[in-house]
């Protein structure tokens, strides 16, 4: 169950005891929720898992889906037209480089970021947040914001969720995300506590200061490992009302079995009518294991990243393509795959664009990688329409290992 947010909740006072998820977290933040220009539809369920449909200005989506990451405008290494050969139908940037670097301002004026950067497909940014969490050394956190030093020039950078809201209504993305504090993992009770305050806090910021009725803002649940915490955030959440709800704080060094542990317990306080998005995720099993618990929307840089430094992706497990084992192979990357890499290059031409250290190399294995997280998105879908998710692991064995790229196919 969920809070009923049309209830009136007049005459409670502020509350900071944990709730349950039949319960809210009552502030003084603004409450009313209103659809917009997203609906989003739930079509097909194999208990748990969802497929459905995200509508946006750019076009529909259909979940659960993939969305690669182009943090500086540019999923790394390819072309928007090859980015969309793979099937890709949603794609991530992200506000904080993009703020520091051209400016939102200069992506304003130039049109807005999908044509910017010649995307015309849905979009999604997000908020800065991760950055609390990844330049820890680099920042300052209070209540109020996160003071940076830039990692471009060393200048003092300020965010706080007027301004991510800004920045983010300025990219123009179809997708935009609330301000958050994303606390390191292990971290102690009282840190978790405070960074859920805080979220909560500059949710509500962020929702009085989005204006634009064509961008849907999604909030997102922290809380670290401990459930009652996830609990609490995500009623205050869905107390003040999103269009679409995020799950952050995981991907940051906890095992496989604890995010798991942790997704259920959430999805289940948050709206069946909105779409969920797990940030930073992830490997084939860690994504079938959200996808299992309800969740519908996922991101990450692993299809280019490990794409860059020679490792490909296919059904039975990974392939670390500088090995000397291919440098006579002839065969593609994934045999039976239709990506434009497998199509027209053989294991050992890839090979030998590594190790002569070749550009292209690195475009033609994120290529592939990119497809196949489309193909097995897709075939999760088909499942799941089916009433037979489980048989996902049979055709993709890869979903059953462990790691993000260790075994070697």
């Amino acid at each position: 169950m969920y809070p009923d947010v049309n209830r009136d909740t007049s005459g409670l006072t502020h509350a900071t005891r944990i709730l349950s998820c039949d319960e809210a977290l009552v502030t003084d933040l603004p409450r009313p929720y209103h659809p917009a220009m997203f609906p989003f539809e739930v079509t097909h369920r194999d208990g748990p898992a969802r497929r459905g449909k995200l509508t946006t200005p750019h076009g529909c989506v259909d979940t659960p889906v993939f969305m690669p990451v182009g943090t500086c405008a540019t999923v790394k290494g390819v072309t928007p037209d090859q980015l969309r050969a793979t099937q890709a139908q949603m794609i991530l940037a992200n506000t904080y480089h993009l703020h520091l670097r051209p400016g939102p301002q200069v992506i304003a004026d130039l049109g807005g970021l999908h044509q910017f950067m010649g995307w015309d497909g849905p979009m999604l940014t997000d908020s800065g947040g991760f950055q609390v969490f990844s330049l820890t050394q680099l920042n300052k956190v209070t209540d109020e914001g996160v003071s940076f030093r830039s990692t471009i020039d060393g200048a003092t950078v300020w965010l706080d969720a007027p301004t991510v809201i800004d920045i983010q209504n300025k990219l123009g993305a179809d997708v935009i995300m609330v301000f958050d504090e994303c606390p390191p993992l292990p971290s102690d009770r009282a840190t978790l506590e405070r960074a859920v305050d805080r979220s909560i806090r500059w949710a509500g910021q962020c929702k009085e200061a989005h204006h634009r009725d064509d961008q849907a803002l999604f909030a997102i649940v922290q809380g670290g490992l401990e459930i009652d915490l996830r609990q609490r955030c995500a009623a205050a959440l869905v107390d003040i009302g999103f269009e679409g709800y995020a799950i952050g704080g995981l991907s940051v060094g906890e095992t496989h079995e604890q995010m798991v542990a942790t997704l259920s317990p959430t999805t289940k306080c948050l709206p069946q009518d909105r779409p969920r998005y797990l940030m930073g995720v992830g490997t084939p099993k860690d994504m079938l294991a959200a996808v299992q618990a309800g969740v519908d929307m996922f991101d990450c840089t692993l299809p280019t990243r490990n794409g860059r430094n020679s490792q490909a992706f296919t059904a039975t497990g990974y392939l670390k393509m500088r090995n000397e084992q291919y440098r006579t192979d002839d065969g593609p990357l994934e045999v039976g795959c239709a990506c434009y890499t497998c199509q027209h290059f053989s294991r050992a031409y890839i090979r030998h664009m590594f190790n002569a250290g070749e550009m292209l190399g690195p475009t033609l294995t994120s290529i592939h990688n990119l497809s196949f997280f489309q193909r097995f998105m897709r075939r999760v879908r088909e499942l799941i329409v089916e009433n037979s998710l489980a048989r996902i692991v049979e055709e993709f064995p890869i979903a059953a290992n462990s790691g993000d790229g260790q075994e070697e196919s």
